[in-house]
């Protein structure tokens, strides 16, 4: 099976962003027809653990006193960052600022005075919620 897959890597390339392939199918990886195939709820769930693993590091990395709250605020946090992106949660300096400090009613105010509030809606009252009151919703 090996020799498969270098010969399959070898035949088809390994991109690892979406592109269109010779049939203009949309594709990744090696090979995978997104558009027949797609993915697998397990493949699915895979990357989202993958992508949440890599949330958690940046985190760690730029808010590291998030470390520190108790796990359904930071997962209320993970949340939002999943959703925005860490750059863009750097931005909310004045929801971060009150996270940090303990003031979560004020957290979760300013979450909610804000154009993402608006974008997403429901997921943006469910997400202040959890941070609110540190119990998920």
């Amino acid at each position: 099976m090996n020799q498969l897959v270098d010969q399959l890597i070898r035949h088809e390339g390994m991109e690892l962003k979406p592109y269109k392939c010779t049939s203009d199918k949309l594709t990744i990886g090696i090979g995978r027809n997104l558009e027949d195939v797609g993915i697998s709820e397990e493949e699915a769930k895979t990357l989202l653990m993958n992508d949440l693993a890599r949330v958690d590091a940046q985190l760690e990395q730029m808010m590291p006193w998030s470390q520190e709250l108790d796990a359904v605020r930071y997962e209320g946090l993970m949340n939002f960052v999943f959703n925005v992106g860490i750059g863009t949660a750097s931005k909310f300096v004045n929801a971060m600022g009150q996270l940090k400090d303990g003031n979560y009613d004020m957290a979760a105010t300013e979450l909610l005075d804000s154009r993402w509030a608006k974008q997403v809606g429901q997921r943006a009252v469910e997400v202040a919620e959890q941070i609110r009151t540190g119990e998920y919703q």
